[in-house]
């Protein structure tokens, strides 16, 4: 089963507080939900954004005439990862026949609100386009929104005319910025399909070996910890990892600050165990303040990863994580089975916030 980000209640996001867990759907988008802007309305403003990347600020005035994608995003979402490839294919494609693409960044994790790690990572990821910084929001309720991701498509009128949120559905996306692009007058369309191959954390996820959801690490979102004696919520606590881990479980061993949202390695030496069952496997994690860093030493069943390392880590499974985001460290070759992963941190400080699959 996929996963993909749904926000229940934005004035808890906003205010910094618990996101909700992801929800289960399948690999195919979900085209119609009883939420958002209603189809053939007009484009809802993006006042109230925090400010922009990668161009001066946009008003609906500058959109006049165009074919547009708003795509609600955050950085360390794997879901939205995985769509990047199609984003970046339509605008080299339609890009010169009048399609816009609108980025709306909306944080999911504190760290995501430092306009300094977006711009970073927006550099290192390729999202070259405009981008729309949500710290607050404002544009995210101006859209009624409640996913991760989450493109809206509009026509040269400045009406809805498709929606997909989550994964899946390019083909009919596609389609219809084909059919808008003609409706606007458009003669020079190319109207074969995107050949897209993601590679990296781009790349597609393995739905049939995916048997993993997403799970956060913090106290109150968490599945599954197994560590003897549980979470001892907001304090340091010596944690001791379970002696045998069931179908995705998950543990820690060492000195740990665990709090409503993350867990803090407080001393070198600090693991996580987890047992999974999927090709990928990633860890939203990072120093705990920018600027800093924390080696780490990633294990595979007990063994170094050897090639099913992912791009995070080397064949031996050593890794630093200088920046706060979404790294991939295992992605499997050969057969996908239960694995158990570990990951130790041979510095303090480190935190960590959620895994992802794929």
């Amino acid at each position: 089963m996929a996963t993909w980000h749904a926000a229940l209640t934005v004035v808890v996001l906003a205010a910094g507080g618990i996101p909700p867990k992801n929800m289960a759907t399948s690999p195919k988008a979900v085209v119609s939900p009883d939420s958002g802007v209603p189809m053939d309305s007009p484009m809802p403003p993006l006042a109230g954004n925090t400010g922009w990347l990668n161009t001066a600020p946009l008003t609906a005035k500058d959109l006049q005439g165009k074919v547009v994608l708003i795509d609600f995003w955050t950085y360390t979402c794997i879901n939205w990862r995985r769509t990047l490839p199609y984003l970046h294919a339509w605008i080299d494609r339609y890009g010169k026949s009048g399609l816009v693409l609108v980025g709306v960044h909306s944080p999911e994790f504190p760290f995501e609100h430092d306009v300094d790690n977006v711009r970073e990572m927006s550099a290192q990821i390729g999202v070259g386009y405009p981008v729309a910084l949500d710290a607050d929001f404002a544009v995210w309720r101006s859209f009624d929104n409640e996913y991760w991701p989450a493109l809206y498509v509009f026509d040269a009128k400045g009406r809805l005319r498709h929606t997909q949120f989550g994964e899946g559905g390019y083909e009919e996306a596609e389609r219809i910025i084909q059919k808008l692009l003609a409706e606007a007058g458009h003669r020079d369309i190319d109207t074969r399909l995107s050949t897209v191959n993601g590679t990296g954390a781009d790349a597609a996820p393995d739905w049939k070996d995916l048997e993993s959801p997403e799970n956060y690490l913090g106290a109150a979102r968490t599945d599954g910890f197994a560590s003897p004696g549980g979470i001892v919520g907001g304090e340091r606590h010596l944690y001791t990892a379970p002696k045998k881990l069931g179908h995705n479980q998950w543990g820690l061993s060492g000195t740990w600050t665990v709090d409503d949202r993350r867990a803090r390695a407080e001393a070198a030496g600090g693991r996580i165990v987890n047992r999974f069952h999927a090709r990928d496997l990633n860890l939203v994690m990072g120093p705990a303040t920018r600027g800093g860093a924390a080696r780490f030493r990633v294990l595979l069943d007990g063994k170094p990863p050897g090639p099913s390392h992912g791009v995070d880590v080397d064949e031996a499974g050593n890794g630093t994580a200088k920046d706060q985001r979404m790294y991939q460290l295992i992605r499997q070759v050969g057969p996908i089975g239960d694995r158990q992963f570990e990951i130790e941190f041979l510095d303090p400080g480190a935190e960590a916030w959620s895994f992802t699959f794929g």
